[in-house]
């Protein structure tokens, strides 16, 4: 490696709504010099998730803001190609939480090694990763779908919830996903199963969805929030489960939104809905992990993934997450490897 510099995305402001090109800025930084125990990960693959939203305003929350103009960081995969660890040597490709920059130095305790063979390095952001883990725990610790119910997730042809709806599939239950064009419902029914879908975007949403819900609604995975959640309450069954992972149709709003009040609906029903994060069941990831594994393995899990190419193109892939352009997993493409053969 001949470079001495590299680029980094700083944040350069706090957004007030949807953020705009103007919210990041690209700074050329010396890529850094390694101190003991670390090792320079060259960026391959970034991803973007909707939770970076909530860090880039000023708030207490389960995981720290953003610092404005210092740079930004979420899951990646990389390849180690200079090291001062045991651990790890040049050409291991390693996941973790790594800098949005062509390189970083990273402590040998933050990034783990993957193996290229056993799958593509890009499930370690997706269904093996994040999200995947994400959905299984929700789905199965708090909504604990059983044989013959009804299960419906939003966000459905996301890297999540398309997840949640074939783990669901598994366990025997019906499920019914919601999704926001015409070509993501017919992709949850002809490629990952769903038994039905419905698109939100429509004006006879309300109804469509009731004509797709003739049991009720024993577990609703929810990734919206909003005016689709809304809908779903008025199908809750008796003794209901509502794992709540996100809320992205509010993420960007200006104002706190009032919609109708859950109370009673939840009171007449007996519903639980339990909030969580990923980061609750950090003790339990690698039996998970094996889980999800070997479901794809057996071909019983498929997955998507939407990849946009180019570190300068990180900012509009993650714009693109709250337009919807993404089918599965939004990544960003960052750099071929050097030395792995991937």
């Amino acid at each position: 490696m001949n470079e001495t510099t590299q680029q980094e995305i700083h944040l350069a402001n706090r957004p007030v709504g949807l953020p705009t090109m103007e919210t990041f800025d690209f700074v050329e930084k010396a890529i850094p010099a390694l101190e003991e125990n670390e090792v320079l990960v060259r960026t391959l693959y970034l991803s973007v998730d909707p939770y970076m939203r909530g860090r880039m305003i000023d708030a207490k929350s389960y995981i720290p803001p953003f610092k404005l103009n210092e740079v930004i960081s979420g899951g990646a995969v990389g390849e180690v190609i200079d090291s001062k660890s045991d651990a790890f040597k040049r050409g291991d490709v390693v996941t973790g939480n790594l800098n949005w920059a062509e390189y970083t130095a990273a402590s040998e305790k933050s990034i783990r090694k993957i193996d290229p063979a056993l799958a593509p390095i890009t499930t370690h952001l997706g269904i093996l990763g994040m999200p995947g883990l994400t959905a299984y725990f929700g789905l199965l610790d708090i909504g604990k779908p059983q044989k013959g119910e009804t299960v419906v997730v939003s966000g459905a042809a996301g890297a999540v919830g398309s997840v949640v709806g074939q783990i669901a599939k598994l366990k025997g239950a019906k499920v019914v996903g919601i999704a926001g064009t015409d070509e993501k419902i017919d992709y949850l029914i002809s490629e990952l199963g769903f038994d039905a879908a419905v698109n939100y975007k429509k004006d006879s949403f309300k109804d469509d969805l009731k004509n797709a819900l003739p049991n009720g609604v024993d577990v609703y995975y929810d990734n919206v929030g909003g005016v689709v959640t809304d809908a779903v309450f008025t199908h809750l069954n008796k003794f209901a489960r509502i794992p709540l992972c996100g809320a992205i149709s509010s993420y960007n709003n200006e104002s706190k939104e009032v919609g109708p009040r859950p109370q009673s609906a939840m009171i007449k029903t007996s519903t639980l809905m339990k909030g969580f994060t990923v980061g609750d069941y950090a003790a339990e990831f690698t039996s998970a992990a094996t889980d999800l594994g070997t479901w794809l393995s057996e071909g019983k899990l498929k997955y998507e993934e939407t990849i946009v190419e180019g570190f300068e193109h990180i900012p509009d892939a993650f714009l693109g997450l709250f337009k919807g352009t993404n089918l599965g997993k939004m990544l960003v493409k960052v750099a071929e490897p050097e030395v792995a053969v991937l």
